[in-house]
Order: C-alpha cells, then structure tokens, then sequence
C-alpha cells in the first residue's frame, strides 16, 4: 500500500478536533473526512464514521490490522505537522 496524497484542512473551533484529512492510496482509492484530534497532548486520527440508529458511531472505511493503522497514522499526522509549520512561517 502506498499512500500518494495526504490533504488536510485545519478546524477553528473549541474541542478536540484539530484538522480533517483525505488520503490517496495506490494512486486510485481515495479517503475523505478522516479526523485528527489531540487531548491532553496526545494526537490520533479517527476514521470516517456514521451515526447508527442507537446513537453509536461506526467507522466506514477503516484499516483491518494495527500495522496499517500505524502507517496511516504517521503519513496524517506527519502532513499535519507540516501544515502547521507552513502556516506559522
């Protein structure tokens, strides 16, 4: 799996989340709407998901092992500190 493409929009407002991400994989799969948040120092992603009829949330797309997850993590996460060395400059 390559990941080509990683965009990112940063979020103005109070709370947790920080940004919102899209990915190219493989040149041909594209995934919107995944979500970076920080609490308490930490950062972490959170893939796209939808409400269910008893108020839970359900990802839509999401890597099946840790390993994946890992390597999305860092190629987000890595993009969204470059664009908020960008925006500082």
């Amino acid at each position: 799996m390559t990941i080509n493409d990683v965009r990112i929009r940063l979020v103005r407002k109070e709370g947790i989340l920080r940004a919102i991400a899209s990915i190219t994989i493989d040149d041909c799969f594209v995934v919107h709407d995944i979500k970076i948040f920080e609490r308490d120092g930490e950062r972490f992603i959170g893939m796209p998901s939808r409400r269910t009829s008893d108020g839970e949330y359900k990802d839509i797309a999401h890597p099946i092992n840790t390993e994946t997850r890992a390597r999305l993590q860092e190629a987000i996460l890595s993009r969204y500190d470059e664009v908020l060395a960008e925006e500082t400059e």
